[in-house]
């Protein structure tokens, strides 16, 4: 197949890896970070901090502090100050302290040996490293919870009371710890979780308001202008905020609704495409569940595919899918059910993830309730619907 038009401008901007220059709604986050560790600037080798960032999945916790370090590093490189900003996926090292530390010590000596050594002779030679070489350095152990719950109390422990072993000697030694909960610090021994507690960043899961904020500053990135649809955008927030606040998911949701587009030749990211990312990712809405609705829930819900489907839309009032669900109803020679038992209908549905309905205070007559789909694509919804109620 030729290529021929594309959405976007520059996709690379949607990648898990991409570290914006701006981080929208972790502004406040970030000049904490900053402030813990000014000492660096002032006091360099006077004294070290450790600080943990907890969040769940998709609070921009990673980000946070890739952010920080691109920073850091920068300003170091300004103050001639020698300075290393190391980052660690303790997942990624099976949660090893000493697998863990020996990609540290890679860091300045590519070619170090993996054998022959014991994480504490490991511990001890990245420090004659930094003595060495005069460095200084912040190491963030990324899902940090997976060393303890590894190596314990004795890992946390050889960590955080390492100066305590050079007396009267620089402290070169940072450290962030990033969790998706406190939790698992829970068990480790008093003395260990002492050393840790003292600073602590917790990253609240992103409003709906604040992820339309976080995928419009992507849009302006990574799409060429005026391709994604306003009502994209808001659906896929909607999307993103049912699943707990997760910017990652929105994010993986906007590039896969841009692949979506550019599939289907489209010039624009419309709220099918949404939907159609939204399902490729996980079933909100599978043929077995629809299997087991009541006849005039399957026609209210034809009439919603229908409506979506024809309009390019994400939001419906429900006299709109009333009006919609009648058209259906005399196609099917029945007899339409009442405004109330609609309702029920579309509080039956939103329970069981199909569809939405939040209210609006938008315009001039006062509040609505504002429907969406979810999860499923209007078209694939009005060909199951159709199979399950057979023509007539």
């Amino acid at each position: 197949m030729s290529y021929t038009y594309s959405v976007f401008k520059d996709e690379t901007k949607l990648d898990i890896s991409y570290v914006p220059a701006r981080l929208i709604h972790r502004e406040r986050e970030l000049r904490l970070l900053e402030e813990f560790f000014s000492f660096i600037f002032k006091t360099p080798g006077k004294m070290t901090q450790r600080v943990i960032i907890a969040g769940a999945v998709g609070t921009g916790k990673t980000a946070l502090a890739q952010r920080f370090g691109i920073d850091i590093m920068k300003k170091a490189e300004e103050h001639n100050l020698r300075f290393r900003y190391i980052h660690v996926n303790c997942r990624e090292y099976r949660g090893s302290l000493f697998l863990i530390l020996h990609h540290v010590v890679s860091a300045f000596h590519p070619n170090f040996p993996r054998r022959g050594f014991s994480s504490e002779e490991m511990l001890r030679i990245l420090m004659q490293i930094l003595d060495e070489q005069d460095v200084h350095v912040i190491l963030t152990l990324d899902e940090f919870e997976s060393l303890v719950e590894r190596d314990g109390s004795e890992a946390v422990y050889k960590l955080t009371r390492l100066q305590e072993t050079r007396l009267g000697m620089p402290q070169r030694l940072s450290m962030i710890f990033i969790v998706r909960s406190l939790k698992p610090l829970e068990s480790l021994d008093p003395s260990s979780r002492s050393t840790l507690q003292s600073n602590i960043i917790c990253l609240d899961a992103y409003t709906q308001e604040q992820l339309v904020d976080i995928l419009n500053d992507r849009v302006k990135l990574a799409f060429k202008p005026f391709t994604v649809m306003e009502e994209t955008v808001n659906l896929i927030a909607e999307l993103a905020s049912s699943e707990g606040g997760n910017a990652r998911l929105a994010i993986e949701l906007l590039w896969r609704a841009g692949k979506y587009a550019d599939a289907e030749g489209f010039n624009i990211v419309t709220p099918e495409c949404a939907r159609k990312a939204a399902s490729s990712i996980y079933v909100l809405a599978k043929k077995s569940d629809l299997a087991y609705l009541g006849l005039h829930e399957k026609l209210f819900l034809l009439g919603v595919a229908r409506l979506f489907k024809e309009s390019d839309r994400a939001y419906a009032t429900l006299s709109e899918l009333e009006r919609a669900y009648m058209i259906v109803c005399e196609e099917y020679g029945e007899t339409p059910h009442s405004h109330t038992q609609l309702w029920k209908y579309l509080q039956n549905l939103a329970a069981q993830g199909i569809l939405k309905a939040k209210v609006s205070s938008q315009g001039q007559r006062g509040r609505k309730t504002l429907i969406s789909l979810l999860g499923i694509p209007a078209e694939e919804l009005d060909k199951t619907i159709t199979q399950l109620l057979g023509r007539k």
